[in-house]
């Protein structure tokens, strides 16, 4: 596993989203995304299961408008948060893969496959 640094604690706010690029990722498309909700941070590789494409249509735009679910921007499919399970859309029963994330003093890491 490979240790990428997030962002800082302040980079994300409650009920928003948030895309990353990590390491050597030169297609100009966020490779993770983050999401706060409940105090919580959760993030997942931006993929949707269904098509293998990424999930926003708009820079660090990952949720539905009421900020509850996780949103593709390409067929609506929508996924919980809290476990990237796809409630609604083609891939129901599907999800998204998470990305564990690692707490540190200077702010929030992820750890990638090689």
């Amino acid at each position: 596993m490979q240790k990428y640094f997030l962002c800082h604690y302040d980079a994300l706010s409650e009920g928003q989203s948030k895309g990353f690029s990590l390491g050597d990722n030169t297609t100009g498309t966020d490779n993770v995304f983050a999401v706060m909700k409940g105090g919580e941070i959760y993030v997942y590789s931006n993929i949707c299961p269904h098509r293998g494409i990424n999930l926003d249509w708009q820079k660090d735009q990952f949720l539905d408008p009421d900020g509850a679910l996780i949103q593709c921007a390409s067929h609506g499919a929508l996924f919980l948060i809290e476990t990237g399970e796809c409630i609604a859309g083609p891939c129901s029963g599907d999800a998204l893969t998470p990305v564990p994330v690692e707490y540190a003093q200077d702010g929030l890491y992820v750890l990638m496959p090689e």
